[in-house]
């Protein structure tokens, strides 16, 4: 395959019909820059393309899947004019895995924060390492969910479901995510979980499924891009708020914010 954009941060590795991508930031849990989107979504494509790749696998190297977007991108203040950038990024990586003709994995290790989550609750299947942690907490500094959080959360557990756990932002253990059906496996051994899921997925007429994805996909995406381009105008005014910038102030701060609403 020849990658248009690359990065060290975005590992591309190919085991027959099987292509495992791999966040490459470990030093800080894999939290998403500008240069790993850019990345992720000329991999995405790349594969995308590809006739001799059935299935995709997205993890984390080294403790965490990704612990979100990275706080230092939030505070370019002084380049606010690429904010639409960073946004059009994400985008372009959630509708390229939300609708290539693949089956997609999140091997979740570690934790799936905040955009790492909404990125997770894009691909077809989430396999969770049983210590993980699962969090969609961009509330905790004044934001709202972007990369299709609204969408993909309410798809899985309805609107009343969804607007509450955003609002809470809690962080959940694997397996109260997977009583409310955010991941689809808990593993005591993750490798040996994904391993079987690998192999009963490439046993199975897996040209099918992916019809099957291809169709729903197809009626869906509309709604998607939508929804994408509502988180991308709601984040952008809650970045002008005082909220926001208390919730920046005390995350770096390392104490509890105090928010007024504003």
């Amino acid at each position: 395959m020849t990658i248009e954009f690359k990065t060290e941060t975005v590992q591309l590795h190919v085991n027959g019909r099987v292509a495992t991508v791999e966040l490459n930031r470990p030093e800080s849990l894999n939290s998403l820059n500008v240069e790993m989107l850019k990345g992720l979504a000329a991999v995405l494509k790349e594969i995308s393309q590809s006739s001799e790749v059935d299935i995709v696998v997205l993890r984390g190297k080294g403790r965490a899947f990704s612990s979100g977007g990275d706080i230092k991108t939030m505070l370019l203040e002084a380049n606010e004019e690429d904010f639409p950038i960073v946004m059009d990024c994400i985008s372009e990586v959630v509708a390229t895995l939300y609708t290539m003709p693949k089956l997609t994995i999140s091997a979740v290790t570690g934790a799936a924060a905040g955009l790492g989550l909404s990125i997770a609750l894009a691909t077809d299947y989430i396999v969770a390492d049983k210590s993980s942690k699962l969090a969609m907490n961009f509330i905790g500094i004044g934001l709202i969910p972007d990369g299709g959080g609204h969408y993909f959360l309410e798809k899985r557990l309805g609107e009343d479901k969804a607007k509450h756990l955003i609002w809470e932002g809690k962080p959940l253990t694997a397996e109260e995510a997977f009583m409310l059906g955010l991941v689809h496996d808990v593993a005591e051994s993750l490798e040996e979980v994904l391993e079987a899921k690998l192999q009963l997925l490439l046993n199975s007429p897996i040209q099918a499924m992916i019809e099957t994805k291809t169709i729903l996909a197809e009626k869906n995406t509309p709604q998607l891009l939508r929804v994408l381009e509502l988180e991308k105008e709601g984040q952008h005014k809650m970045r002008q708020s005082q909220d926001h910038q208390e919730g920046i102030q005390a995350f770096l701060e390392k104490r509890r914010p105090v928010f007024i609403g504003k």
